[in-house]
């Protein structure tokens, strides 16, 4: 078996400036590139000092072969959450959500020891994902 890792993962992004401070401010991670302009932009983020993790924010409607049915399905997906959603890992979630929601964003759950074991919390970025935060 080789060393595979995750590298890159995507997530929807419809408002760029909301999601740099929802991912640059709020989150704290690093922005590594932008490219695009207007609603066809598409921004690189990703923990400090960790360069081989991203998330791709990009925009959900690039493809030219997205039809309006599938347009109006993926928007109503974002509107629920349910079109992306990303797990991430902290030593101290109450002290993350603490600095987090200090940012002013839309919170899901209050960190809670869940009956499985784990302590986390969750946020909705500015496109709807859902963003789960896990004590590791």
């Amino acid at each position: 078996m080789t060393n595979m890792t995750i590298h890159t993962t995507s997530l929807p992004l419809v408002d760029a400036e909301a999601s740099l401070a929802f991912w640059r401010d709020a989150i704290g991670f690093e922005v590594r590139s932008e490219v695009g302009q207007g609603d066809m932009r598409w921004i690189t983020v990703g923990p400090a000092g960790k360069p081989d993790t991203c998330i791709l924010l990009a925009p959900p409607f690039a493809d030219p072969g997205i039809t309006e049915t599938e347009r109006r399905t993926i928007t109503d997906m974002m509107a629920k959450g349910t079109h992306g959603w990303v797990l991430l890992a902290s030593d101290d979630v109450d002290a993350d959500f603490a600095r987090i929601q200090a940012n002013d964003v839309e919170v899901i759950q209050e960190p809670t020891d869940q009956p499985y074991g784990v302590r986390d919390c969750a946020f909705r970025d500015p496109a709807g994902s859902t963003v789960r935060l896990r004590q590791v």
